[in-house]
């Protein structure tokens, strides 16, 4: 098998829970399909009885490194690595690290995974037999946490970058308290220490969850993605919709808030300056801690000060490397981000990179050339600030953005001359459901469209904002804004009646009195949506927009019907000036009559889309 190379790689995702998205692939290898081999356990059992264990562990990384680069794959590679080869006596880190580096893999790329469920006793030979990996780039993981085989000690003795929860503790996480805990506490030492932990074998929706609320920043397994030997490059469509964009992305709509006005000028070499002159450079500086690498204007890489120190300042290190180039020695691939992009956009890049790509600062790029250097520290600052800014100016029943954050990103749109709609949603006949409901149920009732709004806008492009009472005001950026408000709208009547007793749903709706305290017959709940496509032309701040706005909310109460399901009104003025823009948008706004867009259950023209004349 080893001689024919019958081996079969397979790669499965690894998640960032923060950023979304995937951040790199732990390979898997099979053996033979038509023999025992194919079992891994199996498979690496008979190469250790057979003394040919270092072989087939080599073969497989270096299989696995040249499949991954083949498909350009994106991320990190987590390599799996026999633990107890680190200890025999003719094991060669240099001629491992030299067959990976032949094929073109970046040791920047490369996580090597020791799984905890070999025996290793001697902690200390397999941490000295390591340092040429770390040296060369390479992060460390352990595998299996949890397992046995004295996991703490081990942990508190690699210092790895990566820390894998057995998945023994993420199965039944949501429904096991005890395991929750042990979880828990799993992310506070790995936090407390600058490692990452990477829960295994996530198989549900709520193991999902409860991992995303203990702040446990990776995950990999079934829910996510099954080993395929072509993987997935995006995670499943809809596998975060429960984790509600609430407060948690209100502040990325604050005013000029772009990574650009965080830069600062530092220092910058050429990929010929030797490393005796960065030596010199880092001496006369001691506050500088990366030099960016630039050649002729645009950044070719850069070099950190405590890896370069490590070799310059080693035994013999002047004498054997001042004269070469730092070209030779610079990180190729710096994290470079270019100017205009946002803060959220930049804090969700940093939460996806591996730990040993970010360190202290990062690079800012205009246009492609080099602009400056950023502090992680200046920008985490920043940020901080303003999600307490958000969280002051919130809805305190929904954690939704109030009147604040939403005028301010109105005021954002129209500045840079951006299509966008505005959605004025009111809930019909709410003042008598809450008089004989109570507070509480119609609390339920907004909180509830609270999330059903957030769950039918595009969370990227979209702001969904809470400004008082039952009243929701949506900012749309995203093309297909009016088939959005429809399903809102639908989503809505189909649901509402469960607030209700049985007996008022018979009867499609209940008795209360009115504001003049006469008895009166309130249909069920229904939803009104006004909506409104500013001019940027014409509008000058978010008062022209708000005035637009609460008139279309109006005509769309006028036109529900008394036993109408609700309705959806688009307002063709573009201005306080009440006449339509010359030239549309590019934004939908379909022409079918009214009558097509009928909430189910209303009579034919008691509700849908109108539009002002």
């Amino acid at each position: 098998m080893l001689a024919q190379q019958r081996l079969t790689i397979l790669f499965q995702p690894i998640a960032s829970l923060r950023g979304r998205s995937v951040m790199g692939y732990e390979a898997l290898v099979r053996g033979p399909a038509d023999s025992p081999l194919h079992n891994p356990l199996v498979l690496f059992g008979a190469a250790e009885r057979c003394g040919r264990l270092a072989e087939l562990d080599h073969l497989c990384q270096q299989r696995a490194a040249a499949r991954f680069l083949a498909m350009g794959l994106p991320g990190q590679l987590f390599l799996n690595m026999v633990p107890c080869l680190l200890l025999e006596a003719d094991y060669d880190p240099q001629a491992s690290i030299d067959r990976l580096s032949a094929i073109g893999m970046p040791p920047q790329r490369v996580v090597l995974e020791l799984s905890e469920r070999y025996p290793l006793e001697d902690s200390q030979g397999v941490r000295r037999a390591l340092q040429p990996y770390a040296q060369a780039g390479y992060a460390i993981a352990i595998d299996d946490l949890g397992a046995g085989y004295a996991s703490l000690r081990l942990w508190s003795e690699l210092r790895p970058a990566y820390v894998k929860i057995d998945q023994h503790f993420v199965r039944g996480l949501d429904d096991d308290p005890v395991k929750r805990e042990f979880v828990r506490s799993m992310g506070e030492i790995a936090r407390g220490v600058g490692a990452q932990v990477v829960a295994e074998g996530v198989e549900t929706t709520g193991e999902l969850g409860v991992l995303a609320e203990l702040g446990i920043e990776l995950a990999q397994g079934y829910h996510l993605a099954r080993p395929a030997a072509e993987p997935p490059l995006v995670l499943p469509v809809g596998l975060f919709e429960r984790d509600l964009p609430l407060l948690r992305d209100a502040w990325r709509w604050q005013q000029g808030q772009t990574v650009g006005e965080l830069a600062r000028p530092n220092p910058t070499i050429s990929p010929d300056t030797s490393m005796d002159a960065a030596g010199v450079l880092f001496r006369q500086r001691p506050d500088l801690h990366t030099l960016p690498v630039v050649a002729d204007g645009r950044v070719a890489g850069m070099v950190q000060r405590i890896p370069f120190s490590d070799v310059y300042l080693s035994r013999y290190g002047r004498d054997l490397y001042g004269r070469k180039p730092v070209g030779w020695f610079m990180q190729g691939d710096p994290l470079t981000v270019e100017n205009s992009l946002q803060l959220a956009d930049v804090s969700r890049l940093l939460t996806d990179v591996a730990a040993g790509q970010v360190d202290q600062e990062f690079i800012v790029t205009r246009g492609g050339q080099y602009l400056g250097m950023v502090r992680v520290l200046d920008l985490l600052r920043r940020i901080t600030d303003l999600q307490v800014r958000a969280a002051r100016h919130a809805n305190p029943l929904t954690l939704l953005p109030g009147n604040v954050p939403v005028y301010e990103c109105i005021d954002d749109l129209l500045r840079r001359h951006a299509g966008f709609a505005v959605a004025y949603c009111d809930i019909d006949h709410f003042k008598p459901f809450n008089d004989v409901y109570g507070y509480s149920r119609g609390d339920e009732v907004i909180k509830w469209l609270a999330e059903v709004a957030v769950a039918h806008c595009d969370g990227e492009r979209d702001l969904v904002g809470h400004i008082g009472g039952d009243d929701f005001v949506l900012v749309m950026a995203s093309a297909d804004w009016h088939a959005r408000c429809e399903r809102l709208l639908r989503a809505f009547h189909d649901a509402v009646a469960g607030f209700y007793s049985a007996e008022d749903r018979a009867a499609g709706g209940l008795w209360s009195e009115d504001r003049r305290g006469q008895a009166q017959f309130f249909p069920l709940l229904s939803l009104s949506i006004g909506v409104v496509l500013p001019d940027p032309a014409r509008c000058r701040s978010y008062h022209d927009v708000a005035v637009l706005a609460a008139e279309a909310k109006h005509q769309a109460k006028r036109r529900r019907g008394d036993v109408a399901a609700g309705a959806l009104y688009i307002d063709r003025r573009r201005g306080p000036d009440g006449t339509p823009a010359a030239a549309e948008l590019p934004l939908n706004v379909p022409d079918t009559a009214p009558e097509a867009y009928a909430a189910p259950g209303a009579r034919p023209g008691a509700a849908g889309v109108w539009r002002a004349e």
